[in-house]
């Protein structure tokens, strides 16, 4: 039996336990929320537990296809065990409607769709916003290899792929979301970190309703009620 034992590191949304398994840690949702790198800041009520469920019950789902995840196995309705890794520094943006920061950069209207599902990355760096880079940057700064990189890529759009069918199954447009990756103890590339209305957005496929963050970004209002309907679409609970 793998048990608890020092916390070895606090996040904006999470808490990390290391275990008496040097190969895993133990995860732990908090309810605070945070937007735009943390100058933002608040609770959403019981945001951590639709997350914690809603992440292992997807990284379930991917496992069952092919996409190896840090996942192993949900403790409580906040507490997962998962695999030790050491993170990939970057962010993959999977973009299959514009919306968000592509919106304002590139002047396209929110809600537009594109040709083909575009991939962003940002270093992973509080202290610089996560600035956008490219696969140039990545290499040249070693935040991983070019075979590393291609793995992260063809995972991302397999991810996507699996998650946009799998979402207008229960009528919601998987808008865009975010990923990290991380490598275990013997460099295998797995998806790491969560998938949730934290990390993605979400719209509701009939009435275009936001089921995600950005009601707490733009202070529209029914926050808790959008995680709840959610996970109610996700878990049917």
């Amino acid at each position: 039996m793998v048990e608890k034992t020092e916390q070895l590191y606090e996040g904006k949304a999470k808490k990390v336990f290391a275990t008496t398994d040097p190969d895993l840690v133990i995860v732990s949702y908090k309810d605070d929320a945070t937007a735009f790198n943390g100058a933002k800041k608040g609770t959403i009520v019981g945001k951590g537990v639709v997350n914690n469920r809603m992440s292992n019950y997807l990284m379930e789902k991917l496992e069952e296809r092919g996409i190896p995840t840090h996942y192993v196995q949900e403790l409580s309705e906040r507490e997962t065990l998962v695999k030790r890794v050491q993170i990939v520094p970057l962010e993959v943006i999977v973009r299959n409607i514009a919306a968000g920061s592509l919106s304002k950069r590139l002047g396209i209207p929110e809600g537009t769709p594109m040709k083909r599902t575009v991939l962003e990355y940002c270093y992973k760096c509080d202290e610089l916003d996560d600035p956008m880079v490219n696969a140039y940057h990545i290499l040249a700064m070693g935040y991983c290899t070019q075979e590393e990189l291609n793995t992260i890529a063809t995972m991302a759009l397999k991810i996507n792929q699996f998650l946009k069918k799998y979402f207008a199954s229960i009528n919601v447009e998987l808008v865009d979301f975010k990923l990290e990756f991380g490598k275990t103890s013997d460099g295998k590339i797995v998806l790491a970190d969560e998938i949730s209305p934290d990390t993605c957005r979400f719209w509701d496929a009939t009435t275009h309703e936001k089921l995600d963050k950005d009601r707490f970004r733009r202070d529209m209002g029914g926050v808790e009620d959008a995680y709840k309907e959610m996970m109610k679409r996700v878990l049917g609970e």
